[in-house]
Order: structure tokens, then C-alpha cells, then sequence
């Protein structure tokens, strides 16, 4: 029987990578709101967002919502046409609420504050200009992420990216000399310098540098992202297709200019 059971094939494969979600910021906890606005973005771009994986970021409300509301807004995101897959920041309000709602808390937007028992929070940090609120200012459940010094950039010199696949350059540029399929994502924490063709998704800034850059020599992208401010190519003047452009932040709008 033991022989029998080793010949068995594996039931499934269990492994963790970088997976590109998008994090819906709520503003303020009005679900009709929310699906308006959330339609409005998919009819602006239906390949890019229709049915596309969303984290909840509730943690620049005034005060957790409650049950009622937070189901509301998830509803609201199915509504529009999107997925919503966890919820993001973990304070131990969240993490509670996450469980109740039977949705996860997603490491990769987990950066809410909670203060140490016994001690009071720290004085408030200026937010970076470029941001139009202030960040976070209690100390971490979780630890923070810290990059590291500068390393080389990563190099993608092989064949196209294709539909579906992804190339993440953590804590460093990323160089692709080869083309960018559509449904194809390149990601860096530094910028991005492609001399292909880039017909897919590029999103530099990954951990939030808003210094970083997207330079392209061929630029016909579904999407550009630096530090989570996005365009999509459907709002992007005509005269820019099929040019060789930069895309950089200026007070938190993403600019895009001929090179």
C-alpha cells in the first residue's frame, strides 16, 4: 500500500511569486460611489480591468467600516466588473475584519501601522509631494520592507515576453532589449528601459520610488504604472504610438513625452 501511495502523482504544486494586482484605495465608504467610479475605469479600458484581481485598501478611511459596509463595497468592486481578492494593510482591526469577511490580508499592500502596547505613536512624518496624503506613522505588526543598497539592473536580452508571462527586477532597473507581447507584464522597484516593442504592461516604481522612469523606444503599451500611478493606452494621445518615449511622475500625475 506505502509503495502504492509514493507512486501517486503530487494532487497539486503550492508556490508564491510576485502577481500583479491591482489595489482599489477606498476614499470613502460609499459603495454606489465606489461602483460608479469603478465602472467608469473599465468601460475606459475593458481588457485591462474587466475581471481583474483587486485588493481593498481601506486605511485611508476616517474609521474602519463595518461588516455591512465593507460587504457593500466588495459587492460594489463585483459589480463593476472586477474581482476583489483580500484586503490590504494589516492593523489587527483589519486582520479581524479580513477574517470575518473570509478574505486574506495581501503581504504585498500590508503596510498599515499599529501602535506598540504601552506606547504612544510617534509624531507625524511629511508626506513625499508627490503624494497627496500623509503616510502612515504607528509602528509595524509586520516588518517593514527595507531595500537594500542600489544593485546593477537586471538584464531580459532572451526571447519576446510573452501574453502572460511577467518579469519582476526587485530593488533594481530593468533592461529588456527583446519585444513585449500584449497580456505580457515587465515590473521593477527602479525604472524600466525597454528596446523592443512594448505592447504590454509596464510598471516601474514597484515598492513606490516615484523617481522612476519607463523609457521605450516602441511604445504601444496597454498599461504604464510608476509607483502605482497608472495610464492606459486608450488615454494616450495617438501621436505617441509607435514612438520612442519616457514616462515619469511630476506631483503625482504620470506624464508621458516623446524622446
Amino acid at each position: 500500500m506505502n509503495a502504492r501511495a509514493d507512486s501517486l502523482e503530487a494532487a497539486c504544486d503550492l508556490r508564491f511569486g510576485q502577481v500583479g494586482i491591482a489595489c482599489v484605495r477606498v476614499r470613502r465608504p460609499d459603495a454606489a460611489a465606489l461602483c460608479d467610479e469603478l465602472e467608469r475605469r473599465v468601460r475606459s479600458a475593458p481588457q485591462m480591468f474587466t475581471r481583474a484581481a483587486v485588493v481593498l485598501d481601506l486605511s485611508h478611511l476616517a474609521a474602519l467600516p463595518d461588516d455591512g459596509t465593507v460587504d457593500a463595497l466588495l459587492e460594489a468592486v463585483r459589480s463593476a466588473g472586477m474581482l476583489p481578492v483580500g484586503l490590504a494593510y494589516g492593523t489587527a482591526e483589519t486582520e479581524q475584519l479580513a477574517e470575518r469577511m473570509g478574505l486574506p490580508l495581501i503581504a504585498k499592500f500590508r503596510a498599515a501601522y499599529e501602535p506598540v502596547a504601552g506606547e504612544a505613536a510617534p509624531a507625524p512624518v511629511a508626506s513625499a509631494p508627490a503624494r497627496a496624503e500623509a503616510a502612515p506613522t504607528r509602528q509595524p505588526i509586520h516588518e517593514d520592507y527595507a531595500p537594500p543598497a542600489a544593485h546593477t539592473a537586471q538584464y531580459h536580452t532572451g526571447s519576446a515576453v510573452r501574453s502572460g508571462q511577467q518579469i519582476y527586477a526587485r530593488d533594481r532597473d530593468l533592461v529588456v532589449t527583446a519585444a513585449i507581447a500584449n497580456g505580457a507584464e515587465v515590473i521593477a522597484d527602479g525604472s524600466i528601459h525597454v528596446y523592443g516593442g512594448l505592447r504590454g504592461r509596464a510598471m516601474a516604481g514597484a515598492q513606490g520610488d516615484e523617481t522612476a522612469r519607463i523609457f521605450c523606444s516602441d511604445f504601444r503599451a496597454e498599461l504604464v504604472a510608476i509607483a502605482g500611478h497608472y495610464r492606459v493606452f486608450e488615454d494616450m494621445p495617438k501621436e505617441f504610438e509607435g514612438q520612442a518615449v519616457q514616462c515619469w511622475l511630476d506631483n503625482g500625475k504620470l506624464l508621458v513625452a516623446r524622446l
